[in-house]
């Protein structure tokens, strides 16, 4: 199906709901409620609903707790002890690993900085660091304090590839040229993959190429990516990524992240990490000596104990994800993503009052929409909100909506357009 066989018309996203072969997965789902009516819930890159099978995954792990208390990191059928292996599977599937490539443990920005500690090793010729501009907060603080640790100063350290005038996202020429030009006193290229403003997907197989180039570990933050489009780490080379999974892995507010450290890196002893308990090798572990021994692959990047209960949570997502398949849902997001672009374009472009600042190419982004608001700006985002539409505002004129293939429905898209139709004759 293309553009052209889109229709405005209610009876049309009804008919594409009825043939859609993931329509099912929306009833597993909790729903927030907006002035008494069910939300139109377009705010899953901020934070994912909650699956209805999350209070069953839970209560089991609280009624292994009272009945076994500390017994249970050896006995019950998910035993503690190795209940990170658990997740493995459907986290290697979603991002494109190997399963000891992969495992899930404390939070997104932690995971980062204890990543850096491995992979950005600058020397007085080569420490600087290539990112986007305009980066998450949390990005942006992350590497202006590693460089700052290692005595540099941001200014000078880190380069930020930024849109050419006029323009709204990044070419992948740009970074290309920007990791060659700078690679005498190169360190590290680590930036998103998947830009959380723009939403634009970079290419993260074209960047890792190059920074392998030139010799430089390439990392990527996957918080808006992973469980929004297909990733290959493995196969395109990645060094390291991490994310979190209370986006599109809709795993719960500030759950558990999930680090990747491709398999070159696996038995790297060599390697500079902190250590942990956790990541100690797990057949000596209750030997309790000196001398850190970490565990093959990601497992090694460990410190601390699973989190149990945070790992239920997140292992309810997980199963969801792995009944629907990264390749089949992106098949869907592609189509619910663009009935949302061709309704926005029929009711929100005449007299310039919007303009959409996502890449038009479906290879260039993921279920994200951002849309600059000429006109109306905060005002067209209230409306929206008090009649029903839960998306995102960010300073100082984007509304950022996106239509989850998981559980959001062509109806939604068609009810939302609908009432941003009416948010911009009031408000534009």
């Amino acid at each position: 199906m293309t553009t052209t066989d889109f229709e405005y018309t209610e009876d049309f996203a009804k008919r594409m709901d009825d043939l859609d072969p993931f329509r099912h997965f929306r009833s597993m789902f909790h729903f927030p409620y907006v002035n008494g009516k069910e939300a139109i819930y377009f705010c899953g890159n901020s934070l994912g609903l909650q699956p209805k099978s999350v209070r069953e995954y839970l209560d089991r792990e609280l009624k292994n707790w009272e009945l076994m208390a500390v017994d249970g990191h050896f006995h019950g059928e998910d035993a503690w002890y190795h209940v990170r292996k658990k997740s493995k599977p459907a986290l290697a599937e979603i991002v494109g690993a190997h399963e000891h490539e992969v495992v899930a443990m404390n939070n997104l920005s932690s995971n980062l900085h204890f990543l850096m500690v491995s992979f950005y090793r600058p020397t007085k010729e080569r420490y600087k660091i290539i990112t986007e501009a305009g980066a998450f907060p949390s990005d942006m603080y992350m590497l202006e304090t590693q460089v700052k640790f290692h005595g540099f100063d941001p200014a000078d350290a880190i380069i930020e590839v930024a849109p050419r005038p006029g323009e709204y996202t990044i070419r992948t020429e740009d970074i290309l040229a920007a990791i060659e030009d700078n690679q005498d006193e190169l360190a590290l290229v680590m930036m998103a993959g998947l830009q959380y403003y723009t939403g634009q997907v970079f290419d993260m197989e074209a960047i890792t190429k190059a920074g392998h180039g030139i010799g430089v570990p390439v990392g990527f933050d996957l918080a808006h990516a992973a469980g929004n489009i297909p990733l290959r780490l493995h196969d395109w080379g990645v060094d390291f990524a991490a994310w979190c999974s209370y986006k599109y892995l809709n795993s719960g507010p500030g759950n558990i992240s999930g680090i990747f450290v491709h398999e070159r890196h696996a038995d790297n002893t060599e390697l500079p990490r902190f250590g942990g308990w956790w990541g100690h090798d797990e057949a000596i572990r209750f030997k309790m000596e000196k001398g850190f021994e970490p565990m093959y692959g990601a497992d090694g990047w460990q410190l601390a104990n699973s989190n149990v209960l945070a790992l239920a949570v997140h292992q309810a997502s997980l199963d969801i994800f792995q009944e629907a398949g990264m390749e089949r849902l992106r098949t869907k997001s592609e189509l619910l993503t663009g009935y949302l672009e061709f309704l926005i374009r029929k009711v929100g472009f005449a007299n310039g009052v919007l303009e959409i600042i996502t890449p038009n190419n479906p290879k260039e982004r993921g279920c994200q929409l951002s849309l600059l608001v000429h006109k109306g700006g905060k005002l067209v985002f209230d409306h929206l909100y008090a009649n029903g539409v839960v998306g995102d505002w960010r300073h100082p004129n984007v509304i950022r909506v996106a239509p989850t293939p998981l559980y959001n429905s062509f109806t939604d898209v068609f009810r939302f357009a609908k009432i941003l139709e009416h948010s911009l004759q009031k408000f534009a």
